[in-house]
């Protein structure tokens, strides 16, 4: 009879006469898991390969090109960073290095209060390789409170958190065996030599021999603790996959989201910009870019006619009574700008969503069931005092406008509701051109939620169900959910392969409950109604500068700024050329006619790089046969010779249409 069972994620079982390692079960199931192995999951709990198995566990290889496997491998080939950085600088403090997406960073103080430089990376590269070349094994050690400290006497921040764990807290990287600080007095190390060891839970591949596919990305000032009174700390930021193939291709991805940059783009098309002298977050929208913007709403407010939405407009202030009702004031107060205190020392708020003002609208008469579902949407413009620090270009503002809809049904309309919702949503994003989704379900924050534990199950179980019904990968997110309620939110996938979090739609049982919402139904009695809520840009900012990242600026035509630029090749050619752009104008396109005070070449690449989708240029031929030369953005040659009217005709039906760049003819 076997000592030792133990289940495999397939709901196979592996039998040994003995415990044996995570490694040896990769082992007896083959050695290319053996090659790729880096750590295991054992009852759901990470642990190295050294790790003996229990009989009965359910145990998870983890290969080194899963997420898992690649946490492992940054969280290795942080500590290697620290262990060169004390080689390199003795005397340094080390204090954190997690692993964050897609990467991993280190902070350390360095002695005589010095920098590090973005020269400093490439000789602290050659040092990790070294230690990497010196297959160093990570070795696993628990340790008593005391122990621990006198382990890293003259490391005060690793004894800060030695310190924290002593008192009940759970700190990052340094309770043992996965288990909460508050129940083991103890810490975890990993030792490399005898020369360095660190403080963390782990687990960590076996040696260090393991790594090599990493790079060091740049220098940061960083605070401890994340707090600006503390000491301010030197980070340095890296990745690291598991094969050059790996780190090539994310190296790749990282130029192509520098060559896509919102920031970068909207400054260099002339779109939008953020005024010192307006403050942080704010952004104002020059006239290329509130054009881009207008046609967005304008689709989207065509849509939502074509739907069934209501259009309502609220104030951008209120008194503090409506978001003390809402409960915003108690859960969100942290992210709202202060008040204002006006008539008599009433205070008023900014107002940091749109929910409450649309509720006011339902409340405002008596409401019967005949008229449910009853869809209420605007662009409205709310503010969030965003932390400096995390405010970023068009997508983390502090004043944005959200195309908020709020729409109330019965218990027994809710199904159907959220599936056609769900199916809007999708449709509208699509025709933007985004198209590769997947769908999160986000559930009931332990800490921070109002209402019953069966109102949620049942929201939740709703959104699921509507979820489900897309067709659509469906992860979870637990205790994601608002204060109020359940929320699925649609995840998309932009041209480089980054994830986005686009449209939301949350059901609420709580906020018609707090306002004492009611309709009238069939049977005259009193009911309460269902609320949803739903942002399908999330915020027009936000939406505006994904969608140029997707585009890498180059927007569809129906979408630019400026669709024709027409030149003619010398001044006598500008009368002609007014001819033409007056007949595209006739059918609604945009264009512009710029003078021939410059060389050609000079205009044809000025009108490039702001991407302008046709640039025509107009000659002595085509004066005389009516026709253009038609400059098609993304195509290497002309078209000589164009009708204009077949030219116009093709734009036309291209705009109306609303084709995407790749389906333009």
């Amino acid at each position: 009879m076997a000592a030792v069972t133990v289940r495999l994620p397939d709901g196979s079982t592996k039998e040994f006469d003995e415990r044996v390692t995570a490694y040896q079960l990769a082992e007896s199931i083959g050695p290319r898991l053996a090659k790729a192995a880096v750590a295991a999951t054992v009852d759901g709990v990470e642990v190295d390969l050294g790790a003996r198995l229990p009989d009965g566990a359910e145990v998870t290889v983890v290969t080194s090109d899963s997420e898992a496997g690649r946490n492992v491998l940054r969280h290795s080939t942080a500590h290697v960073l620290a262990q060169a950085v004390l080689r390199l600088w003795p005397g340094a403090h080390f204090a954190i290095g997690p692993v964050i997406e897609d990467g991993f960073y280190y902070d350390f103080e360095l002695p005589g209060g010095a920098h590090f430089s973005d020269d400093d990376l490439e000789r602290i590269e050659a040092t990790m390789r070294e230690i990497m070349a010196e297959d160093q094994p990570f070795v696993r050690h628990e340790h008593t409170i005391d122990e621990g400290l006198a382990l890293f006497e003259g490391q005060p921040f690793k004894r800060e958190i030695i310190e924290a764990v002593g008192a009940g807290q759970d700190e990052v990287d340094a309770a043992a065996d996965g288990a909460s600080a508050a129940s083991v007095a103890s810490v975890s190390t990993y030792w490399n030599s005898p020369a360095f060891s660190d403080l963390c839970r782990g687990p960590h591949v076996p040696s260090t021999g393991r790594l090599g596919h990493f790079a060091l990305m740049r220098v940061a000032g960083a605070y401890w603790r994340g707090d600006d009174k503390r000491q301010q700390l030197q980070r340095i930021y890296g990745t690291a996959w598991e094969s050059d193939k790996a780190l090539a291709g994310h190296l790749h991805r990282l130029e192509e989201a520098e060559r896509r940059d919102h920031r970068r783009l909207g400054a260099e098309l002339d779109l939008f910009s953020f005024p010192e002298e307006i403050g942080s977050g704010l952004a104002v929208f020059h006239p290329r870019g509130g054009t881009i913007r207008r046609l967005m709403e304008e689709y989207s407010r065509q849509r939502h006619v074509a739907a069934g939405y209501e259009f309502v407009n609220t104030p951008h202030i209120t008194k503090a009574e409506l978001f003390e009702t809402s409960g915003h004031l108690d859960w969100f107060a942290e992210g709202m700008f202060p008040p204002m205190e006006l008539d008599g020392g009433h205070q008023y708020y900014l107002k940091p969503m749109n929910c409450p003002f649309h509720i006011l609208i339902f409340k405002s008469r008596q409401r019967s069931y005949r008229e449910l579902p009853i869809r209420h949407f605007e662009f409205g413009t709310v503010y969030r005092y965003e932390l400096s620090g995390v405010v970023h270009g068009l997508t983390r503002v502090r004043g944005m406008t959200q195309d908020d809809a709020h729409i109330f049904c019965s218990r027994q309309q809710m199904a159907a509701e959220l599936h056609s919702t769900m199916t809007f949503v999708l449709s509208l994003l699509r025709d933007f051109g985004l198209e590769d989704f997947f769908l999160e379900l986000s559930t009931r924050p332990e800490d921070k939620a109002v209402g019953s534990v069966e109102e949620w199950d049942e929201a939740t179980e709703a959104l699921r169900t509507a979820g489900l019904a897309m067709d659509l990968e469906l992860v979870l997110d637990e205790g994601g959910g608002a204060f109020y309620g359940p929320k699925i939110s649609v995840q998309a996938r932009d041209a480089v392969g980054r994830t986005h979090q686009m449209s939301t739609i949350q059901l609420d049982f709580q906020l018609p409950q707090r306002f004492d919402m009611e309709y009238i139904g069939a049977d005259n009695a009193r009911h309460r109604p269902i609320m949803i809520h739903r942002a399908l840009f999330g915020s027009v900012e936000r939406f505006f500068a994904i969608l140029l990242e997707h585009y890498a600026g180059a927007l569809p035509t129906w979408l630019s700024p400026e669709q024709v630029r027409v030149l003619g090749v010398r001044d006598d050619h500008e009368e002609y050329a007014h001819k033409v752009a007056d007949r595209l104008s006739a059918v609604g396109a945009r264009v512009s006619v710029e003078p021939a005070d410059e060389p050609l070449g000079a205009r044809i690449r000025r009108a490039k790089l702001l991407k302008v989708p046709y640039i025509l240029v107009v000659g002595d031929d085509d004066v005389a046969a009516g026709t253009v030369g038609v400059n098609r953005r993304g195509s290497e040659l002309p078209v000589r010779g164009v009708e204009v009217v077949a030219f116009t005709d093709q734009l036309e039906r291209e705009i109306a249409e609303r084709r995407l760049p790749e389906s333009a003819p």
